[in-house]
């Protein structure tokens, strides 16, 4: 394969947690010269490596990556931005005479650069205030079922626990009249990408996915995960409602911790493993409706053997 072409197509690599996407990435990086954009609303946050499955500083020095590291997490980062930032990426590494390849599982990110997004409605505090009591006094999985009446699309996408983007949907429902699905739909003034090519790593057997998850897991405590997290705690300005923290993985070991739970007894530390690796799972089942959406996309199953000649394939014969 070859990146010469004045204009390269836009290669998106896509797919679950665990699934393979970086290995394949690198080892096509050593095939084609790329630049690597990721598509990961975690990597955006410094200081957040082992939980996250960031890619090594080894693997990070041979291949340029952007959008790693880029923010604290104290921050926080949207789709719209994500477009912005990329549309930038892209035209930066075409000019640089190189392939842009993007790389994650972040399906919002990946639809709003394809499809393009509307402006959403800018927060509404007294919308939010009724919402933030309704929390307090109903629980999530509450107005998660409230959600799942105006609008499905949305509330199957989010996790019934996932209190923060429940109620960002629900104020933009009852601020606009419209489902949060609808702006994700719809046109914005950013021209979505049309020379994309999207390749998606799917598993056959979804239990091979959910061994490759729990073996990640097991991998990221003996990487000293949990001190990774109490690192985060002693900081002032981070807090468990950041979406930061509310990361799969770092939003378990995290509550645990505010619980007073102790970590180093065998059985709570196995209760709380569990917990992240059932969260996790969850994700790579809400990543994979997404992409199952996309009818333009590629499928290479990710579960037989080398995935790397059937991507390959792909992008070579549909450049």
């Amino acid at each position: 394969m070859s990146a010469s072409d004045p204009v390269s197509p836009t290669w998106i690599l896509a797919g679950p947690t665990a699934c393979g996407k970086t290995a394949a990435a690198l080892a096509l990086a050593r095939e084609v010269d790329l630049e690597i954009i990721s598509v990961d609303s975690a990597l955006i946050y410094r200081g957040m490596d082992i939980g996250t499955a960031k890619p090594t500083a080894d693997e990070l020095a041979q291949v340029p990556h952007h959008l790693i590291d880029i923010l604290d997490p104290t921050e926080s980062y949207s789709a719209a931005r994500f477009v912005q930032d990329t549309h930038r990426l892209i035209a930066e590494i075409r000019a640089r005479g190189r392939t842009p390849l993007l790389v994650g599982g972040t399906m919002l990110y990946i639809k709003a650069l394809l499809e393009g997004l509307d402006e959403l409605p800018p927060a509404d505090p007294v919308i939010r205030a009724v919402l933030d009591a309704e929390m307090a006094e109903r629980g999530s999985a509450a107005l998660h079922a409230d959600l799942a009446q105006v609008d499905p699309v949305t509330a199957a996408r989010l996790a019934p626990g996932d209190t923060q983007r429940i109620q960002r949907a629900l104020e933009v429902w009852r601020s606009t009249g419209r489902p949060l699905s609808a702006f994700h739909t719809r046109s914005s003034d950013q021209a979505p990408v049309h020379d994309a090519i999207l390749v998606s790593l799917e598993p056959i057997d979804r239990a091979w996915l959910h061994q490759r998850i729990a073996l990640r897991f097991e991998q990221m405590m003996a990487a000293s995960f949990i001190d990774e997290v109490k690192r985060l705690r002693q900081r002032p300005d981070l807090h468990a409602g950041l979406p930061a923290i509310r990361c799969v993985g770092y939003r378990q070991v995290w509550e645990a911790l505010d619980a007073g739970r102790d970590l180093d007894q065998p059985a709570v530390l196995r209760e709380v493993v569990g917990q992240g690796i059932a969260a996790t799972r969850q994700l790579a089942k809400r990543q994979i409706t997404w992409l199952r959406s996309m009818p333009l996309r590629h499928v290479v199953p990710c579960d037989a053997g080398n995935p790397l000649p059937a991507i390959r394939q792909h992008l070579s014969t549909h450049r």
